[in-house]
């Protein structure tokens, strides 16, 4: 089984957050694959489905916690030491501010990088679990971060985070079958990200 977890906190104040943008990856996978009904535990808002892939079916627990981000980690780790899931088979969705709007990486271990959702996930899982990093740009300077992160997405932006949402979706089968580069290229394939500044790129890791 793998456990898919999408960062975000709850509440209709929060739903169209930047920093919600893991709520709604775990939204366009529930869509694109038909998971089941959503349910409450784990502190989460959970749902179950399965991911064909060319090797065969992947059963999956698509997770949103809602302990707000900050802890995280106090869910998904309850989540993991039920099924008896390792780090390996926990795909992490949230946003990263050093990555430029609409880019995407896949990466496995590691520091938190200041995401506080990453950093509880690490102190309950340790580090080996495999993040896939929504990017939603830096605002320039460190004191505007907090209300970019928590500032709703513009009008303007909607067509790349719709376009990336639905490529995290349908390029899902190759994270399932444990492909991260694979999945890193094909999502970046169908959703080419908009243009940005050489300052963002130079961000970039």
């Amino acid at each position: 089984m793998l456990i898919l977890a999408g960062l975000g906190n709850p509440g209709d104040k929060y739903r169209n957050n930047r920093h919600n943008i893991g709520f709604m990856a775990a939204d366009a996978i529930a869509r694109r694959w038909r998971f089941g009904p959503e349910r409450a535990k784990f502190r989460s808002v959970i749902s179950e489905g399965v991911i064909e892939t060319p090797k065969g079916e992947v059963r999956a627990l698509l997770m949103k916690p809602q302990t707000y981000m900050n802890e995280s980690g106090r869910a998904v780790g309850e989540a993991a030491r039920f099924y008896k899931v390792p780090p390996a088979d926990v795909i992490v969705f949230h946003d990263e501010i050093d990555l430029a709007p609409g880019r995407f990486r896949m990466k496995t271990g590691g520091g938190a990088a200041g995401q506080n959702g990453v950093r509880s996930l690490i102190s309950h899982l340790g580090p080996d679990f495999r993040r896939a990093r929504l990017g939603i740009g830096h605002p320039g300077e460190k004191h505007l971060v907090m209300p970019h992160v928590l500032g709703d997405f513009h009008k303007a932006e909607q067509p790349w985070v719709e376009a990336l949402l639905n490529a995290v979706a349908d390029a899902l089968p190759f994270a399932a079958m444990g492909d991260d580069e694979r999945y890193q290229g094909e999502v970046l394939r169908l959703a080419p990200a908009p243009k940005f500044s050489p300052r963002q790129a130079a961000r970039e890791d």
